[in-house]
């Protein structure tokens, strides 16, 4: 069959045309390669001014400026980290701005899951100018403590001492109330590993905390009253359950009330009341058939309602919020109203004092656009990606379709202007055990630029979609290379029956799971695919499994080893490799270390297959760590490959 397919490609070659369907000249793909242009907009509590994050140059880092809301044209105050890069900031009062860092202190990684950056946080003094550091490594804030503009709390991850018995997300700390202008820290809590995370109200008050219970294998979580010094135990569960007790906030109506999500014995996760005094849940708030809630929307007004919930989300073609209170509803449906290409819509801050606000949008014709809403009018302030206008960009569709097994598999497909059949990318999502949800996707807008249709399968393990889905990519042993594959080619052949996708030129992209979907593509005997691209790929299952395995337990350890080890290891599939092969990988990357890309390339090798390889020199496994050179070299390499050497003719 393939060697039918190869035949028509070569026919099929002279009537190519290699920009897109709609005969629109793609973009540069230095518009996408490009960092933001702007991000992290916010108003001070005044209203008189915004700090946003900018990146001035192609290949600068982020400054931090300043404007005055009275009149944006008014050169800003800007300051530059220097050697450090700044990650984000959050305003303490009208002059004063607590400022993140990460620093790049080592060339290579120091072990799975130990990158080469480090971070900081320092104090800004609009008043002076002046930046003064805090010397705490790895200082995380806890509460920006809103009624004390000189004060923060911060943690401070303490060693685990379990030897192996607690999983690694209980960690425990020291949490520190910083003076700001003394640089004097009191010492708050020291947390142990039973309870190790603590969560404070906006007053700065200790409210909730949660950890582990080495000799009964169980998660414990605790609450504490208000003007009480005793934390109270009121719920367990077992590190065998694959529920979640996901503590959202306290019910500012109705004293010891939490609002939780979880299943609750359910299939999807819902909000429900729980009772701290009798230690059960209560009424169940709010929940749905065909997707998990995701989580509690705060009131969008943080200085005057600090603990109001406004509404919740749950994600479907979309984000979707459903509000509890009518003010915030009637204010987001105004600005859907009046905001060009309204998606996804986000007050990202309010003044404390005035109704001036700035607001976030974005969406699949939309990158992402700042505005400004000052004395009831609205002004743009700019957006994160200007060169991309929304005529240009593509729409992206929610579909359902069935799996050969009968499941039903969601996806998003961005769709390129133009009408199809499409040459087609399956670009799977990482994880595998991660919720997507699509809107402004930078690779998908990409390769939809350049005329491809691109179909981002939700397969499953996917989450958001209930338990019984998650749990159905390893609960009977791992679905690697199995019915998680199957439900991609299956979106690739529904597609085909829809007129939407050329069956000749089809081809898959993805990174890390995504990039081992891609390697597992690249040997099934039933061919779909004319090439694939594999960044981060975990081509070595054993080698993947083996980075953590220790720290591995209940549940988790089950999903991890169950889909690992009973997975088909793209390493053990390469004398199958029937297709072109490009793979990429990042020269420190943490979580999927370079050794996968050395040990796959060498049985390339050994069995005379067609491949290239892409490294990106100081690269991590995470988008965060692309820089426009990464990422100029990813989407040229990516693009000339596709349109010249995937398969016959290219796609």
């Amino acid at each position: 069959m393939k060697n039918i397919r190869n035949v028509i490609a070569l026919l099929m070659i002279n009537f190519v045309i290699m920009s897109n369907a709609s005969g629109i000249e793609p973009y540069p793909l230095e518009y996408f390669a490009k960092r933001f242009n702007i991000d992290n907009v916010e108003i001070s509590p005044d209203g008189t001014q915004i700090a946003l994050l900018r990146i001035l140059t192609t290949e600068g880092n982020p400054v931090l400026e300043i404007y005055q809301t009275k009149d944006l044209s008014i050169a800003p105050f800007r300051m530059d980290a220097k050697t450090m890069e700044i990650t984000g900031y959050g305003w303490l009062s009208d002059k004063d701005i607590i400022v993140s860092f990460r620093q790049k202190v080592r060339d290579k990684i120091d072990g799975f899951n130990q990158g080469v950056y480090e971070n900081k946080i320092a104090k800004l003094d609009l008043r002076t100018n002046k930046i003064k550091t805090i010397n705490e490594i790895g200082a995380q804030i806890a509460n920006l403590l809103p009624d004390k503009p000189n004060k923060i709390i911060f943690g401070l991850n303490s060693e685990n001492k379990s030897g192996g018995k607690a999983p690694s997300i209980f960690r425990p700390k020291k949490y520190y109330e910083l003076d700001l202008k003394s640089g004097r820290k009191k010492l708050l809590i020291n947390a142990k590993l039973a309870m190790s995370n603590i969560r404070f109200d906006s007053k700065g008050n200790p409210r909730l905390g949660s950890g582990y219970d080495v000799t009964k294998d169980e998660s414990v979580y605790y609450y504490r009253a208000i003007g009480s010094k005793k934390w109270n135990e009121i719920f367990r569960l077992h590190e065998d359950s694959f529920e979640e007790f996901n503590i959202q906030a306290i019910d500012n109506l109705k004293p010891d009330t939490l609002l939780v999500i979880a299943q609750n014995g359910e299939d999807k996760k819902s909000l429900w009341e729980f009772n701290t005094q009798t230690k059960s849940f209560g009424e169940k708030i709010y929940g749905r058939s065909d997707v998990d809630i995701s989580r509690l929307i705060s009131h969008s007004d943080s200085w005057n309602k600090p603990d109001v919930i406004a509404g919740l989300s749950y994600s479907t073609d979309k984000r979707n919020i459903e509000f509890f209170e009518a003010d915030e509803a009637g204010l987001y449906k105004q600005l859907e109203s009046i905001v060009p290409n309204a998606y996804n819509i986000s007050i990202t801050s309010r003044a404390k004092t005035n109704s001036n606000m700035t607001i976030f949008n974005s969406g699949p014709r939309d990158p992402g656009t700042y505005y400004l809403v000052k004395d009831s009018k609205l002004m743009v302030i700019g957006s994160k990606n200007s060169n991309l206008k929304a005529e240009n960009l593509a729409d992206v569709k929610y579909i359902k379709y069935k799996a050969r097994d009968g499941k039903i598999v969601r996806a998003y497909i961005t769709v390129p202007n133009g009408e199809g059949p499409f040459p087609t990318i399956v670009m799977p999502h990482g994880g595998p055990f991660v919720q997507e949800v699509v809107s402004y996707d930078e690779w998908g807008q990409m390769l939809a630029n350049n005329g491809y249709l691109v179909i981002q399968p939700q397969y499953r393990g996917s989450r958001g979609y209930g338990l019984d889905y998650y749990q159905s990519a390893f609960d009977k042993g791992g679905q690697g290379g199995y019915a998680m594959q199957d439900d991609k080619d299956d979106g690739v052949n529904y597609l085909i029956k829809k007129g939407l996708a050329n069956p000749e030129r089809v081809a898959m992209f993805g990174w890390s799971y995504g990039g081992y979907a891609a390697l597992i593509a690249a040997s099934r005997e039933d061919q779909l695919y004319q090439c694939v691209l594999a960044g981060a790929a975990v081509s070595d299952t054993r080698l993947q499994i083996n980075y953590y395995k220790s720290r591995l337990r209940g549940a988790s350890k089950v999903e991890q080893v169950n889909m690992w080890q009973d997975s088909i290891s793209p390493i053990n599939e390469t004398a199958k490799v029937n297709v072109p092969i490009l793979l990429i990988h990042g020269s420190v990357d943490q979580r999927v270390p370079p050794e996968h890309a050395k040990r796959y390339l060498k049985e390339l090798k050994n069995q005379n297959k067609p491949y290239e390889y892409l490294e990106l020199d100081g690269a991590d496994h995470f988008s965060s760590t692309l820089f426009y050179h990464h990422k100029i070299k990813l989407y040229e390499t990516m693009i000339d490959y596709l349109k010249n050497k995937c398969g016959p003719g290219g796609l």
